[in-house]
């Protein structure tokens, strides 16, 4: 598949004529290889993308700018926002997944990401697993909402963030709620990072969703 994006794709172990997939977005400073090693056993099932973001920020990559932590540069974000989406349909189309079965995951950055895809695919997405990260203001107040009333989102976050603070997800879990989605959100004693019970949360999440 032609793309802006490097990408890593991993298929199903388990391969059906239809397979779920799952698009993977790291954190800032990351790169393509990071979230692959917390799918377990989802890539027996599942195509696996792993995105690289498209910035270079040392040590690795970007998905967009930002004025502060956190807080994107919203001409950027929407530009990538735009292509991730045309990402996903054309990879839909190109390796014959099921479109009903079609989820998102990311950390940090690749959280805010996931999370916005969510709001500008509606039902197109079928899970969301969101760790770490937050809905911008902006994707809220402007962005057009589709109908997300079939769209499951796993917020997940730890209670010693300081990069992003955990006020940040409890307002996403709020968005979510009042648009429609069915929402799962889960703190854990930990700082900005994905601890090994949310790393198996959501495993299970993106499983039960699978299986549904």
């Amino acid at each position: 598949m032609q793309s802006v994006y490097t990408f890593k794709h991993i298929e199903p172990k388990n391969k059906r004529n239809q397979n779920p997939a799952i698009f993977l977005f790291h954190g800032l400073g990351s790169n393509e290889e990071d979230l692959l090693q917390i799918v377990g056993e989802i890539q027996e099932v599942c195509h696996v993308f792993s995105l690289r973001g498209p910035i270079t920020h040392d040590p690795g990559y970007a998905f967009y700018t930002f004025e502060e932590e956190g807080k994107p540069s919203q001409h950027i974000f929407d530009k990538v926002v735009a292509v991730t989406r045309d990402f996903i349909l054309q990879a839909i189309d190109e390796y014959r997944l099921d479109p009903k079965k079609i989820f998102v995951a990311g950390f940090n950055q690749g959280a805010v990401i996931a999370q916005t895809l969510c709001v500008v695919m509606g039902n197109k997405i079928k899970g969301c697993a969101a760790l770490s990260g937050y809905l911008p203001d902006f994707v809220k107040e402007q962005y057009y909402r589709h109908n997300m009333d079939e769209t499951s989102v796993f917020i997940s976050h730890g209670e010693y963030d300081y990069d992003y603070p955990i006020a940040w997800s409890r307002e996403s879990k709020d968005f979510f709620e009042k648009n429609g989605a069915k929402v799962i959100y889960k703190t854990y004693p930990v700082g900005h990072g994905v601890s090994t019970e949310n790393m198996h949360d959501f495993i299970h999440f993106i499983l039960e969703e699978i299986n549904e």
